[in-house]
């Protein structure tokens, strides 16, 4: 497999595992980029991404990041924080009145970004076309009971964080929420990053889809026993309420959308550019970055049924739980996209790390893929 873009020689590991992951022929196309210190050591590419395995990947290509989105609608909320239009502890109701319905008159913005709100799912099913109508997704949230009392426990809010953290970015930063985000986040950054892509851009965009025959580790297999046998479940509800999340990646309604919890699309140099000015300032102050980084949610996940750690919009690191390190330093933070994709930064090491690909993988947190290719790099560090 011919590896393309540039690296930094003391790195030539980190591009020798990246195409040791082409060795499985189901794997179709990827990107990975690093950053150390704000400059790029790493930023190469290979494979294809069409469905046919007919257009290559090129340094431009773009693929959905899934939950990679959920960091960068975290900094444009904590951004509103410091801006004193939002605060993390003032009852979300104040924006949002109609949010008060059903017990949910005290949940906070700190509770819905560290997934202690008991909102991951909506009981009453809804039809297929709901997931695209912002307006009936967001009324349904305001009318849901939490599944747990808010604040005791936390269960990971896969897709409704996008709706429940977008409304109020709608609200009170008087745009749509991938608007919001994208003003707040990549364009000041320059960074090819996008919440509701244009038409024009669909010719740039990977085609995900899954590799066969893996069935991850016992995480990925509780996860999907629950959803085959217990359709009623709050787990299977948080990912099958519409029936249309699991199976729209490819769509161009779905393209289109601004969902941020689950469809910003864009490329592994855009997440390590991401990562890279969170550690140098440029888009938190540090006692918000403090803020966003600090543990608020550890333990058994209610959603995932697996053991999560939250700060605020970010997943941190668990150095002992080998499905939940990012496999680089203990004080790392970031987001992992299902399927495999992910961003994050280790702030010890100055490092920016942004892996993607359109290969999806079964796994509920860390991606095996992603953990070898920080591994090495970590290795070229010490």
């Amino acid at each position: 497999m011919q590896i393309q873009g540039y690296f930094d020689l003391k790195f030539e590991a980190v591009k020798d595992a990246f195409a040791n992951l082409f060795e499985d022929p189901q794997e179709r196309g990827a990107a990975l980029c690093v950053q150390v210190g704000g400059e790029t050591v790493v930023d190469i590419w290979a494979g294809t991404a069409d469905k046919d395995g007919a257009q290559a990947w090129t340094s431009d290509t773009l693929v959905n990041l899934f939950s990679c989105t959920k960091a960068f609608a975290a900094v444009a909320a904590l951004q509103l924080v410091g801006e004193g239009k939002l605060d993390l502890d003032v009852p979300v109701a104040r924006w949002w009145p109609e949010f008060a319905a059903a017990g949910k008159e005290r949940i906070t913005l700190r509770q819905l970004l560290s997934h202690r709100a008991g909102l991951p799912a909506l009981r009453e099913l809804l039809p297929a076309e709901a997931l695209y109508d912002w307006d009936a997704m967001t009324r349904a949230l305001a009318a849901e009971q939490p599944w747990w009392t808010p604040g005791e426990g936390h269960g990971y809010a896969a897709i409704t964080y996008g709706w429940l953290v977008g409304e109020l970015l709608r609200r009170v930063d008087g745009r749509s929420p991938g608007e919001s985000i994208i003003a707040r986040t990549a364009r000041p950054l320059e960074l090819d990053f996008h919440i509701g892509l244009v038409d024009a851009e669909f010719p740039r965009v990977a085609h995900v889809s899954r590799a066969k025959g893996n069935f991850g580790d016992a995480a990925a297999q509780r996860l999907l026993k629950c959803m085959m046998t217990e359709p009623a479940s709050m787990t299977t509800r948080a990912f099958a309420n519409p029936p249309s999340i699991m199976t729209s990646t490819n769509k161009p309604e779905w393209r289109r959308m601004e969902q941020p919890a689950a469809n910003g699309h864009g490329g592994a140099r855009a997440l390590a550019g991401f990562y890279a000015r969170l550690l140098d300032g440029r888009l938190l102050e540090a006692e918000l970055l403090n803020e966003m980084t600090r543990e608020h949610s550890v333990g058994e996940d209610k959603t995932l049924l697996t053991r999560t750690r939250f700060g605020l919009g970010c997943m941190l690191d668990q150095p002992e739980v080998p499905n939940a390190t990012y496999g680089v330093g203990p004080k790392a933070f970031g987001h992992p996209g299902a399927g495999g994709s992910i961003g994050f930064a280790d702030p010890e090491r100055e490092l920016a790390f942004g892996f993607v690909t359109n290969t999806l993988g079964p796994y509920v947190l860390m991606d095996p893929r992603a953990q070898k290719l920080a591994g090495a790099v970590k290795d070229c560090l010490s």
